[in-house]
């Protein structure tokens, strides 16, 4: 039976909305609500406690929004309040995780990069990717720190973002990495930068679509996929500046988009 309910989707910002872009292509049916949680942006350097508090709370507002499905669109999130999450709700939730596995298997110096944030490179999340799947080969980590704050005012082609992208990907490539993984949801958005910087033997790693299609299984297997011939809805949430969202998320999707308050949340 096809489920109209929406799909929610958040992260600490913007960098989630690279997440929606694919589950909108692949999804094109699917009702969506995305929530950012730009007033506590970034949850990188957060404690662990903080961000599982902001986890639950930003899914209680999904729920109430009428929810059917949540997508933690947001690696820091996931590596802190995944199992969190699952534990407290019984919708399906899908996480995150740094696309360690398909890197390995393209790799062909050995070596792989990945670019992070903090709370996901030190998680026991991403230690347990490496020991399952990264087993003779090297895994070099780098933490983009700055890297999201600039993404968020939609600094994603400037001198100073190639700048800052170059610090962080050209020691990868030093290294030998040929496939360099996005850690981060905010990442995607400057991958013409990093794809630039790492040059064209290298190979940029997006774990988006792999998020989108993780979700369209859980929605079929679950009896919840959408069945309409009309383009789904979206609606956009933030418990920061709605103004400020608005030209940012317009700027990254490319479209017209119109962010509402979250009161409250």
């Amino acid at each position: 039976m096809a489920d109209d309910r929406p799909v929610g989707i958040f992260d600490s910002g913007v960098g989630g909305l690279s997440v929606l872009r694919e589950m909108r292509r692949l999804l094109p049916s699917e009702d969506l609500i995305y929530f950012a949680d730009s007033a506590y942006v970034p949850y990188g350097p957060r404690p662990v406690a903080f961000v599982r508090e902001r986890s639950e709370k930003i899914t209680r507002f999904l729920l109430a929004e009428g929810a059917k499905a949540i997508v933690v669109a947001c690696n820091t999130a996931t590596t802190a309040a995944l199992r969190h999450l699952r534990e407290r709700f019984v919708v399906p939730i899908v996480g995150m995780e740094p696309a360690v596995k398909p890197a390995t298997a393209a790799t062909r110096s050995g070596h792989i990069g990945v670019l992070a944030t903090e709370m996901t490179i030190g998680g026991d999340r991403f230690a347990d990717l490496v020991h399952r799947f990264a087993e003779g080969v090297s895994v070099h980590t780098v933490v983009g720190e700055g890297l999201v704050p600039l993404v968020e005012a939609g600094e994603i082609a400037s001198p100073r973002a190639e700048s800052m992208v170059r610090t962080y990907v050209a020691p990868l490539v030093e290294q030998g990495a040929d496939v360099i993984v996005l850690g981060c949801t905010h990442y995607p958005f400057l991958r013409s930068l990093i794809a630039g910087v790492a040059g064209s033997g290298v190979v940029i790693l997006d774990p988006a679509e792999a998020v989108a299609r993780q979700t369209q299984r859980v929605l079929v297997t679950a009896g919840l996929l959408r069945e309409a011939p009309a383009p789904g809805r979206e609606v956009f949430y933030t418990s920061g500046d709605p103004g400020e969202l608005t030209r940012v998320a317009s700027q990254l999707l490319e479209r017209d988009v119109a962010v509402l308050p979250a009161a409250g949340v």
